[in-house]
């Protein structure tokens, strides 16, 4: 899994943004690129 594999399924409607956080947790992704992603801040 990648960034933009992950940004390509949450554009898509197959991914919501609880499950690109899970992609930060086990550090696939960065913070910065979950806000890229879903348009909001990365919180813990």
């Amino acid at each position: 899994m990648s960034y933009e594999m992950i940004k390509h399924n949450f554009d898509r409607g197959l991914w919501n943004a609880a499950m690109v956080a899970v992609a930060v947790e086990k550090k696939v992704i960065t913070p910065e690129q979950y806000q890229a992603i879903t348009g909001e801040a990365y919180s813990v």
